[in-house]
């Protein structure tokens, strides 16, 4: 059933007092604990410690976890994404990595601190509502901040999909999710060879990308804090999930904050706003920026798909969630072979 995903690990007290007195010697107890829910690839404990301190307890899956070919090593991704940020975007409100453990017993995991607020998915799910306008501005500015940090590489670290240009790291990716949707058996809605040609009919508008900027790569709702401010709106107060970050485009991070829609249709949206004020570069939907938008919301909605099965999705449970990610990658398809002539010759249409 949906829910029991193949790469989270069960945690009981007595687990979690394990990791902590491996993070912070034998002394340090658990004063109380509790699963946070709403992701489905690590598990993800809230941790009350007796020195005072409420720490947040995230384990990697298992070794023997089957995992797309962009999860492996995303415990140690994310550690390095924090250290980078506290580093080089100390504004942006990431949680402080407070230890990060690889052991042969208990496996691997991060110890963080815990932020305030609760994510804008749960505020839109709950009884009270307040105006969350403000917290995604807030969210857009502190993505234009990581966006000035810039990689030495494109696309992931260690030893995934990357390439020495922003074409030859994306064609990457691409082609590892192809290969994942073949290990799993994974129905899509097109051969994989319509999607395996795209970075290359595109190369006109993916070599314009000539900066691996930092990317957070996954700010839908879920992994944005917020709380109500003064003016008893909410705002920003933390941004989670650090996991998948990768170097490239930064219009690769405009479509998770605005899921399922198109930002371009929505030059309005708070996120927008606070992107375009504190951005370094203008963001003008010109001919590139749209072909590039719709490439990067179909691989969204490719990876979507393909980690279904390892997530304990399938089409019989939730053949609802298949039919709509097949229609919006249908849908970015029909936008790509749109493409005026001169535009795929290396034009700007």
């Amino acid at each position: 059933m949906e829910g029991l995903s193949r790469t989270q690990r069960p945690l009981d007290h007595d687990q979690v007092q394990r990791f902590v007195a491996a993070s912070f010697g034998a002394d340090r107890r658990v004063v109380d604990c509790g699963p946070i829910l709403g992701g489905g690839f690590a598990t993800v404990w809230r941790v009350a410690l007796d020195d005072g301190r409420e720490v947040v307890l995230k384990v990697a899956p298992p070794p023997d976890a089957p995992l797309l070919r962009y999860e492996r090593g995303l415990a140690a991704a994310e550690a390095r994404y924090f250290r980078l940020v506290a580093a080089r975007a100390p504004q942006v409100p990431v949680p402080p990595l407070l230890h990060h453990g690889d052991d042969p017993e208990l496996g691997e995991w991060l110890v963080t601190g815990l932020l305030p607020g609760r994510s804008l998915r749960e505020w839109s799910e709950g009884e009270q509502h307040l105006d969350d306008t403000p917290a995604r501005y807030d969210f857009g500015v502190a993505i234009a901040a990581l966006h000035r940090v810039t990689g030495d590489h494109y696309g992931y670290g260690g030893g995934r999909a990357s390439g020495a240009t922003w074409r030859t790291a994306f064609a990457a990716m691409l082609d590892d999710l192809l290969a994942d949707a073949a290990d799993w058996d994974v129905r899509l809605p097109t051969s994989p060879a319509r999607i395996r040609e795209l970075p290359e009919r595109y190369a006109w508008a993916l070599d314009q990308v000539r900066r691996p900027a930092l990317l957070h790569f996954d700010g839908w709702d879920g992994n944005v804090l917020a709380e109500p401010g003064p003016a008893g709106t909410l705002r920003l107060r933390g941004i989670v999930d650090g996991e998948r970050f990768l170097f490239g485009d930064p219009l690769l991070d405009l479509v998770s904050p605005l899921l399922y829609r198109r930002v371009e249709d929505d030059p309005d949206h708070p996120f927008l706003r606070g992107y375009r004020a504190a951005a370094a570069d203008p963001v003008v939907f010109d001919e590139s920026t749209l072909r590039r938008l719709s490439l990067y919301r179909l691989h969204l909605y490719l990876l979507m798909t393909v980690e279904m099965p390892s997530r304990g999705i399938t089409w019989e449970n939730r053949p609802d969630r298949f039919a709509r990610l097949a229609d919006l990658l249908d849908q970015e398809l029909t936008e790509l072979r749109r493409a005026s002539p001169s535009a795929i010759a290396g034009g700007t249409g």
